[in-house]
């Protein structure tokens, strides 16, 4: 999916100087987008806005501001998903305030309530998505969840599995 998100930025002949990721989901797809974009100039802005399992503060916070100067740059602002567009929004005016010269926004998914289109998403969706680089963190969320209502671990696990989660996988997270 990331080398179709990086195909979209070279077709638009976007080629930003710094690749900001947002702490902690755009993470991973910004250091990969850095590879594909050959660009190994990479900052972070951490914003905390999720608080569990599919629950959110009433705004984001940056909690760690941009790392890197940006005045004068072009920035390509990078998460995993635009789902309220809340953090993205944020992020984004953070960066012109420090000076950008130009902002776009990439994410992997795009939600259709997200309130900021990203300039650059592979795929429209209204699901709950479940990253590679959060499915332990996932699991945790939903098991503690779960055992707060009396679910057996056997249920949950039998949940998790048709929901699609790796056998194995859930063995060594619970």
């Amino acid at each position: 999916m990331l080398l179709s998100l990086a195909e979209r930025i070279h077709k638009k002949r976007y080629r930003p100087d710094v690749i900001v990721g947002i702490s902690r989901g755009g993470w991973p797809p910004a250091r990969v987008m850095s590879d594909l974009l050959e660009n190994q100039e990479l900052a972070n802005v951490r914003v905390e806005f999720y608080t569990s399992l599919a629950q959110t503060r009433r705004k984001p916070i940056i909690t760690q501001p941009l790392s890197v100067p940006v005045t004068r740059k072009k920035v390509l602002v990078m998460d995993d998903v635009a789902d309220t567009g809340k953090s993205l929004k944020l992020v984004k005016d953070h960066v012109i305030e420090k000076g950008a010269k130009q902002v776009q926004l990439a994410t992997i998914y795009y939600k259709p309530w997200s309130i900021i289109m990203p300039d650059y998403y592979v795929r429209k969706t209204e699901a709950w998505i479940v990253f590679p680089w959060e499915r332990k963190e996932t699991v945790r969320n939903i098991v503690e969840r779960c055992r707060k209502e009396n679910v057996s671990i056997k249920t949950i696990k039998k949940r998790l599995i048709d929901g699609g989660f790796d056998p194995d996988l859930l063995e060594r997270f619970i």
